[in-house]
């Protein structure tokens, strides 16, 4: 077996096969505390300890079977955390199960834990909490295998100050009130499809929900709720949609959530409950963002990496699905302008990175190396690339939604890892190895930069983004005046994020082009945070001094991570909004994102 460079854990001698949560939420010390009882079961003879991950988190008892047990930690890890080692009182034989039940506290710096205070809500009157466990962050709220190779199923009793409401990633089970507190109630949860701990995931808040589809609850606090049931409202189009490419939904419930502007990722597929930014609202890409994370249900949670050197079987996947899903819906030349556009999201992400960056394989080495570090759009863009030119070559959209299907069948419920899934594709397409014979896999897998061959794009939606972003590219001074309003009129939303995705991977516009565009585009007005941010890139880097309080504000309003680290990059970068941007990060990082503020801090060379 292959071992998990992101984790102490050790799989191979002892699995964890079901959690056993108790807790509260504690808003005044910011600590969840309880006993997370696992039931593992030993995998080798004579078993005789159990290492766990851990960061940042007290253990007062364990115990195995009931019996105390001893337990020490080892050396604390820069990022990885410290691993557990808990002692069995007795040795387990190979496949006998126990339950080992560990009393703990998680910190109030809890990596995996953002608290709120009122006031940092929309409603100012209760406090909030959310997790957030992808990628090795589960570990900070309680002792854990914190790896994506073992799944569990799990059952938690949450207690929560009874104005509250808490949500987790699992079909919701009841609520009583607290016979220990009368001041708090508590909510039941039971999750019996085995998922990895990345995907456990909790909120606590002020919220209510709003039905939208038969298996679906849009929940966000009062003030969001109706525009978010609005926004979303294609959901369960959406998952039909998706069963019928990939299978059938086995989760259950599909419910949405809408977390507070700090929530560093677009969504995330928590399963029963996916969790989204409220940048959404005021975007057009909401039905891509919904797409994906459904999509999710199969690739990812069904099917999963089995370490994060292996991410892109997870997104690349995922975004395959989720392309499929908007060809559905918007029908085929819509899905070739979004691969492009991926395509596009590629190279700009490699010209960050640089393209003899290890972290632009598609498979990469965390060896010492972590996962939030290493996060970038590769896996997704490089592996939907390499899907969608496997597509082309083995004989179009049909045909490969066939292996697709096949593969999820295949691989329910398992952790795999890049080999596994190649091996599948060689036995599928059994017929046609002298095709995939041809593909140079060496250079897919495990060589830095652009992909080694660029699948075909129908350019039908680009060519409007590509002919205005060339006018604009060529213009002279003379030629300013030759730009007008009109030329956005026949173009979508989309394509009007594209056109300018297209100027930011050129070199920076001279000042009197970004003003012009100004003047007769008046992108400023425009709130949509897709074109928002962008529009605002293209101006710092075009060193428009006064863009550089829209740009601050639009990085610290919200905390979406593809918006405010690059922003805060750009500002950095700009002599005259350095000092400002790292001012502005210090003053906004104790009410950041604990991983966002991680990140940002690295940008700005702040990192303590």
């Amino acid at each position: 077996a292959m071992a998990d460079p992101s984790s102490f854990a050790s799989p191979a001698c002892c699995l964890t096969r079901h959690l056993h949560l108790r807790c509260r939420a504690d808003f005044g010390a910011r600590a969840l505390r309880g006993t997370a009882a696992l039931t593992v079961r030993a995998e080798r003879e004579a078993l005789r300890c159990l290492v766990l991950d851990t960061r940042d988190v007290q253990v007062f008892k364990v115990t195995v079977n009931g019996q105390d047990a001893q337990f020490a930690f080892g050396e604390k890890h820069s990022f990885k955390g410290t691993p557990l080692e808990i002692t069995f009182p007795n040795e387990l034989r190979r496949g006998q199960e126990a339950i080992v039940e560990i009393s703990f506290e998680s910190s109030p710096q809890s990596s995996a834990l953002q608290w709120f205070t009122p006031e940092q809500t929309s409603g100012k009157k209760h406090p909030f909490l959310f997790s957030q466990c992808q990628a090795t962050h589960c570990r900070a709220i309680f002792p854990c295998q914190d790896t994506p190779a073992v799944k569990l199923t799990y059952y938690a009793e949450i207690s929560v100050p009874k104005e509250l409401v808490a949500l987790m990633s699992a079909n919701r089970d009841g609520e009583a009130p607290d016979p220990e507190d009368s001041s708090h109630k508590i909510y039941r949860f039971s999750q019996n499809v085995p998922i990895p701990c990345y995907l456990f995931a909790l909120v606590i808040g002020a919220l209510v929900s709003r039905k939208i589809g038969p298996r679906t609850l849009v929940w966000a606090e009062k003030e969001l709720v109706d525009k978010s049931a609005y926004e979303f409202s294609e959901a369960e189009a959406m998952l039909k949609t998706a069963e019928d490419l990939a299978g059938p939904y086995v989760w259950g419930q599909y419910d949405l959530l809408v977390l507070p502007p700090s929530f560093p990722y677009g969504g995330m597929e928590n399963p029963c409950l996916t969790f989204v930014t409220p940048t959404l609202l005021v975007s057009i890409v909401a039905i891509k963002v919904i797409a994906h994370e459904i999509s999710h249900s199969w690739t990812g949670n069904l099917v999963t990496n089995k370490t994060w050197e292996h991410f892109w079987l997870n997104e690349g996947h995922t975004v395959y699905l989720e392309r499929r899903i908007g060809g559905r819906l918007f029908g085929e030349q819509f899905r070739h302008f979004q691969a492009l556009g991926g395509w596009r999201e590629l190279q700009n992400t490699i010209n960050t990175l640089g393209d003899k960056n290890p972290v632009t394989n598609l498979v990469i080495n965390l060896d010492e190396v972590d996962p939030d570090v290493a996060y970038s759009s590769v896996p997704y863009e490089k592996g939907f690339a390499l899907l969608f030119y496997l597509e082309q070559l083995l004989g179009g959209p049909d045909i490969f939604i066939g292996f697709l299907k096949a593969y999820v069948l295949q691989f329910a419920y398992k952790s795999i890892v890049t080999e596994d899934w190649k091996k599948f594709l060689y036995s599928y397409f059994k017929d046609k190895v002298d095709i995939l014979d041809k593909v140079d896999w060496n250079s897919w897998f495990h060589a830095p930069g652009m992909p080694p061959v660029k699948p075909t794009y129908d350019m039908t939606l680009s060519n409007a983004c590509v002919s205005l972003s060339q006018r604009w590219i060529q213009a002279k001074e003379s030629d300013l005046g030759s730009f007008s309003s009109a030329d956005l009129k026949d173009m979508s939303s989309h394509q009007l994020i594209e056109f300018l995705a297209l100027l930011l991977l050129e070199a920076p516009l001279p000042l009197s082009h970004v003003q012009r565009m100004q003047e007769v585009y008046d992108f400023n007005a425009i709130n949509n945070s897709e074109i928002r941010f962008r529009w605002l890139r293209l101006c710092i880097r075009s060193k428009w001094e006064e863009a550089i309080p829209l740009a601050l504000k639009m990085a610290t309003d919200q905390g979406r991570m593809k918006f405010t680290r690059p922003l805060f990059r750009d500002l950095y970068s700009f002599d005259k909004s350095r000092d400002l941007a790292v001012k502005t990060f210090l003053e906004h990082r104790a009410s950041m994102h604990p991983v966002t503020s991680m990140l940002v801090g690295k940008d700005l060379k702040q990192d303590q």
